[in-house]
């Protein structure tokens, strides 16, 4: 099932700017937040979609990649992109947009969940480059690769702490992460919240750290990771496997793995967008008696045919050749470029022939029927 467009979700213009794009996402989380439809599960689901939409909408690179190439910017299967997102994703990421401890307190009259008060740890992005074959780009490909980067501790899972018996739960704000201030002011008295400052927001305090990762509830280690590249990416485009970054600690959000496309240049076709440029050499000889030859493509060889008297700088067309389009049925096409090859020597005889072949009607320029020049048949292309 394909996705709805982001601008749609939101309601908003693709020229809308960061001010209308975050009116719009605040007016929908708040209408369709869990607390707010408790046990709607259609109201959940539009909760976290519209949080997707935010989320790539609210990002300058991200919304340039969707602008550009739709879903499949910033998403492809196997755990691209936006898609997926949780709450504790949602809680953690946008809290900050309603201000306070929990994002919807102001709105629902306090309380919530846990999960919203306490400050949950996120881990940072990591970014690899990998190369891809113009048969692969245009075939799409699964890779598998190394990645080194933080994984939760073996000895403490990720806690910190040196066994159970060391993690209590804090007793400034009793575990909730936040604490609430009541301030007397001319209009009355103001509640306010903020993090507490005695677990900084995590809801517990450690009174003797593991000895492995001293308390950071993270260690080095290596995870290959399969990554599923669609076909038709391109040079500087970038892909994103949501948690599948460094891992963050006691339970937190593991961080994106952010995947750089790099090309690795084929050793005769070149490419052009969608479409694949091929230089044919031919001599003179075969371009005027016609020849048939084989040319390579993505997909192996093929056969074209040459017509008698084709000039140079003639372009032949092998459609569906070229490369596929990311996530559509449109395919480019192979561009052959005939390209008449001078011999730079020639034996005594072949002189003598060719100085004969020069005087001759045929061999000579025909004022006014001359062929199109190479910019004119490119344009007649692409009209």
């Amino acid at each position: 099932m394909s996705k709805r467009d982001y601008y749609d979700i939101l309601g908003v213009s693709r020229s809308a700017d960061e001010k209308e794009i975050k009116s719009a996402y605040r007016k929908l989380a708040i209408k369709y937040h869990p607390d707010k439809n408790p046990g709607d599960h259609q109201a959940e689901e539009k909760f976290k979609e519209a949080a997707e939409a935010y989320d790539i909408l609210s990002n300058p690179q991200k919304r340039q990649r969707y602008d550009q190439f739709g879903h499949a910017g910033n998403s492809a299967s196997g755990g691209f992109g936006g898609g997926g997102m949780n709450m504790e994703d949602i809680f953690s990421q946008f809290g900050d947009i309603f201000g306070g401890g929990h994002p919807f307190e102001s709105f629902f009259g306090g309380g919530g969940s846990q999960r919203g008060g306490r400050r949950v740890a996120r881990g940072s992005n990591l970014r690899i480059k990998v190369k891809l074959t113009l048969e692969e780009i245009a075939k799409g490909v699964e890779k598998k690769v190394k990645v080194n980067k933080q994984v939760v501790c073996h000895t403490c899972d990720g806690t910190g702490a040196k066994d159970k018996s060391s993690v209590h739960t804090c007793k400034t704000c009793g575990g909730s992460g936040s604490v609430r201030r009541v301030t007397n002011t001319i209009l009355g008295q103001m509640q306010t919240t903020s993090t507490c400052p005695t677990c900084n927001g995590e809801g517990v305090e450690i009174t003797a750290r593991c000895t492995t990762c001293r308390g950071e509830g993270l260690e080095r280690g290596e995870e290959t990771i399969s990554i599923n590249i669609p076909a038709g990416v391109s040079e500087g485009m970038q892909l994103s496997m949501s948690g599948k970054g460094n891992a963050a600690p006691r339970g937190g959000i593991p961080g994106d793995l952010i995947i750089l496309i790099e090309e690795v240049p084929h050793e005769t076709l070149k490419r052009d967008g969608l479409n694949v440029i091929y230089d044919l050499y031919i001599n003179f000889v075969d371009a005027t008696l016609g020849t048939s030859v084989e040319v390579p493509t993505i997909d192996g060889k093929a056969k074209i045919k040459i017509e008698p008297g084709t000039q140079g700088g003639k372009i032949l067309r092998l459609k569906g050749k070229g490369i596929p389009e990311v996530n559509s049925y449109h395919k480019g096409d192979e561009l052959v470029y005939v390209n008449i090859w001078t011999p730079k020597a020639v034996s005594s005889e072949e002189k003598e022939l060719l100085n004969k072949l020069k005087e001759s009607p045929n061999f000579k320029p025909q004022p006014g029927k001359s062929e199109k020049s190479f910019f004119e048949r490119i344009k007649e292309y692409f009209e």
